[in-house]
């Protein structure tokens, strides 16, 4: 358990994860739980792994196996968690295609590459917050939490598909937090370095010298790990945060500066 955990952080809060049976996504639910909130964890890949470390802490958590791009699949994990639950109070949206993206130059991104980048990535996204919001709405309280990328702000090369739906979620946030503020419903983002998670590691499509060129261009040059995101988003779920909402916070050892 991190030193910095406090249980009653998030007490009585339900949180949601998506993407959320290995990587970044486990970690995300993992923190929740351990700052004592409830976690309903959903993926297209098994969640119980996910779910039984969230069990072995001493956490409260349910999962399922949902597809961000379907509206039906989403509002049914929804449902679930409030029925389970009772409540839903903090949505972060981590699904996304990434570590199994290949660099290509605009020319090599097939038309349907494209799109199912956009729609897991962006769709996947405007399907949670529109089933999320209406019980946050109902009890006049909620936070979401997209991820994004540092890329779309650094507009990075070789990756034109990623980059224009993370772009896409920085863009939504902003239009989400002025909608649902009437509504007490926070809305933010976290645009993360290149991280290394299950997905980054070993992977044949990022080669070393492309995390190395990554590093060099931080003003704290090392690998970016889960656990290095996990401060911010603890922060932006809690009340600490409360009187934030529509920004994007890098967290990338400082290679975007704002």
């Amino acid at each position: 358990m991190r030193s910095d955990v406090n249980k009653e952080r998030l007490s009585g809060k339900v949180a949601l994860v998506t993407g959320a049976a290995r990587g970044l996504g486990a970690s995300f639910a993992l923190a929740m739980a351990q700052n004592g909130a409830h976690v309903a964890i959903c993926d297209v890949l098994d969640t119980a792994p996910t779910v039984e470390a969230v069990r072995a802490g001493g956490g409260h958590a349910i999962g399922g196996n949902v597809d961000v791009t379907e509206s039906r699949s989403v509002n049914d994990f929804v449902q679930r968690t409030l029925a389970e639950f009772g409540r839903l109070d903090i949505l972060i949206n981590n699904a996304a295609l990434s570590g199994s993206l290949k660099p290509a130059p605009i020319r090599e991104i097939s038309s349907a590459d494209w799109d199912r980048v956009l729609a897991v990535n962006t769709r996947g996204v405007f399907e949670f917050i529109k089933a999320a919001s209406v019980p946050m709405l109902a009890q006049g309280y909620g936070k979401i939490i997209n991820l994004a990328s540092g890329t779309a702000i650094k507009g990075a090369p070789g990756m034109l598909h990623y980059v224009a739906s993370k772009g896409a979620i920085i863009a939504m946030t902003r239009a989400a937090a002025r909608e649902l503020g009437d509504g007490g419903i926070r809305v933010n983002c976290i645009a993360p370095g290149l991280t290394m998670s299950d997905s980054m590691i070993n992977n044949p499509n990022w080669p070393a010298e492309i995390m190395r060129a990554n590093v060099a261009t931080r003003a704290l040059k090392r690998d970016a790990d889960p656990e290095d995101l996990i401060g911010a988003a603890i922060f932006l779920s809690s009340a600490e945060s409360d009187f934030i909402t529509g920004q994007t916070l890098s967290v990338d050892g400082g290679s975007v500066m704002n």
